[in-house]
C-alpha cells in the first residue's frame, strides 16, 4: 500500500504554505499599505533560486520545488514593487550582499560544488536579518510574526520532502526555518515588554 505522506505530498504541503505565507504580503503591496525595498526582493528572489538550483544539482528532487517556487513568487513581489514605486533606496550594504549573492555561482562553477554556492547564499540569506531584527527590537508590532511563522513551517516541510539529505539539500531550509522561529520568538517576546516611548 502506498503510504499517504510521501515526498510529493510534503513538497506540496509546502507549496501551499509558501502561497499563503505571500498572499497577505501581496495584497498589502497592492493596496499600498506596505512598500518592500526592491533591491532587496531582487536580491532574495536570486539567492532563492539560485539554492533551488543547487539542492536540484544535490539530488534535493521534489523537495526543491517549493524553494524554487518562492523564488519565483519572490521575484514577482520585486517586480510587483517596482511596478508600484516602492522602496528604491540603495545602500552601499545592499552592493555588498548583491556582490556576494553573485559570486556564489562562479565559485560554484570553480568547484564544482553545489556546497559552495549553499553555504554562501545561506549566509547572505541569514545576514539579511539584521536589518528587520533592529527594527523588530524596537518596534516589534510593526512585523509580520505570521509570516515568518508559516515560513519556519513551511522549511520544516521542504526538508521532509527532500529525496537526498545533505548538507547542499538541507543546509538552507533548516537554518532559514530556524532563523524564522528565533525571529518570531524575539517580535513576541518583545510585544510583552510595554515600549518606553519619550515625551513629545
Amino acid at each position: 500500500m502506498t503510504p499517504i505522506l510521501t515526498k510529493e505530498v510534503f513538497s506540496a504541503i509546502a507549496m501551499v504554505l509558501t502561497f499563503l505565507a505571500f498572499y497577505p504580503y501581496i495584497r498589502a503591496i497592492l493596496k499600498g499599505r506596505t512598500r518592500p525595498h526592491v533591491f532587496s526582493w531582487f536580491i532574495w528572489a536570486a539567492v532563492t533560486f539560485t539554492v533551488a538550483t543547487a539542492q536540484l544539482a544535490g539530488g534535493a528532487g521534489v523537495g526543491a520545488w517549493p524553494i524554487a517556487v518562492s523564488g519565483l513568487i519572490t521575484g514577482g513581489v520585486a517586480l510587483l514593487a517596482l511596478s508600484k514605486s516602492a522602496d528604491t533606496s540603495i545602500h552601499r550594504m545592499d552592493w555588498v550582499f548583491l556582490a556576494v549573492a553573485f559570486s556564489a555561482l562562479p565559485l560554484w562553477w570553480l568547484t564544482a560544488d553545489p556546497l559552495a554556492a549553499v553555504l554562501i547564499l545561506t549566509s547572505v540569506d541569514l545576514i539579511g536579518f539584521g536589518p528587520s531584527i533592529r527594527k523588530a527590537w524596537t518596534l516589534p508590532h510593526e512585523e509580520n510574526a505570521l509570516f515568518f511563522t508559516l515560513g519556519a513551517l513551511r522549511n520544516g516541510f521542504v526538508i521532509l520532502a527532500l529525496e537526498h539529505y545533505s548538507w547542499t539539500t538541507a543546509l538552507f531550509p533548516a537554518a532559514v526555518g530556524i532563523a524564522c522561529l528565533m525571529f518570531v520568538t524575539m517580535i513576541l517576546g518583545r510585544r510583552q515588554i510595554p515600549l518606553h516611548r519619550s515625551a513629545g
